[in-house]
């Protein structure tokens, strides 16, 4: 009889254990743009409107976080280049009152912060406009914003 009520409390015990174990992942999903993260270019640079079989890749975020949000910096692959480029949209929601978007939305842009292409194709965010004239050159070039 000793020996089953040692049996049973053991079995109970690798049942608790299992039963309590958390295998998934429960840590909340990145609310943005992360490494290796797809983005689509919505400028009309030659570079960004070219067909391309892989879609262009987020290789490098430039900020402290590793997660880009609207109005950050990242660094691009591209056709087998590596293009700097800002976010101007992205899937996830951010906070209040910034629109959420279909596909995650770069601009190409040169070193200086100048953009590459003279027209945007898509709506932007007017957040960007708060950010002290960091980007009116891509504003200027803009043909709506949300």
């Amino acid at each position: 009889m000793a020996l089953c009520v040692g049996q049973l409390r053991l079995l109970i015990t690798q049942t608790c254990h299992i039963v309590n174990s958390k295998p998934l992942s429960l840590s909340s999903p990145a609310w943005a743009i992360q490494k290796l993260t797809r983005v689509r270019v919505v400028d009309n640079s030659s570079l960004g409107n070219t067909p391309y079989h892989r879609p262009p890749k987020c290789i490098h975020v430039y900020n402290k976080t590793g997660v880009g949000k609207v109005g950050d910096r990242i660094l691009l692959a591209i056709k087998g280049q590596k293009k700097k480029a800002l976010i101007v949209g992205h899937r996830m929601p951010g906070p209040s009152m910034t629109p959420r978007f279909d596909s995650n939305n770069v601009v190409l842009i040169e070193d200086n912060g100048n953009p590459v292409g003279t027209r945007i194709k898509t709506p932007i965010p007017t957040i960007l406009r708060k950010q002290d004239g960091e980007f009116s050159k891509v504003l200027a070039i803009a043909q709506n914003l949300v």
